[in-house]
């Protein structure tokens, strides 16, 4: 079990963590922006306690996986910059990872959101 201090020094990494993957990368940027763009349109449409779940739950599903396909890229690209096979497989499936969160996401938003928005 982690002392009280240990705990805070990880919590510490993992805030360094997410807070250097937005700084680095794009992506992650632009993601984060339209998770805040729902957040706003949540409060704006007054939408209920489920489909706040579900907006949060998108939100975070995406930061991290873009976060982590963020970390399997710097690794791989530390590793070897030439082009390998594995490390271009790696890379791929990281990407699809996001694509799906995002996708299924974006889905969810629309559900949400688009009969807010005819209403």
């Amino acid at each position: 079990m982690k002392s009280p201090t240990q705990l805070l020094k990880s919590i510490g990494h993992a805030f360094t963590g997410f807070f250097t993957a937005l700084k680095d990368e794009t992506s992650l940027k632009i993601q984060l922006t339209l998770g805040l763009a729902a957040v706003f349109f949540g409060f704006y449409f007054n939408i209920s306690r489920t489909e706040w779940m579900a907006v949060v739950i998108c939100i975070a599903a995406v930061l991290s996986a873009e976060t982590m396909n963020s970390a399997v890229e710097n690794l791989a690209d530390r590793i070897t910059k030439e082009q390998d096979p594995y490390i271009k497989k790696a890379k791929d499936m990281g990407a699809g990872a996001v694509l799906v969160v995002a996708t299924a996401s974006i889905i969810i938003a629309c559900i949400i959101f688009i009969p807010k928005f005819i209403a």
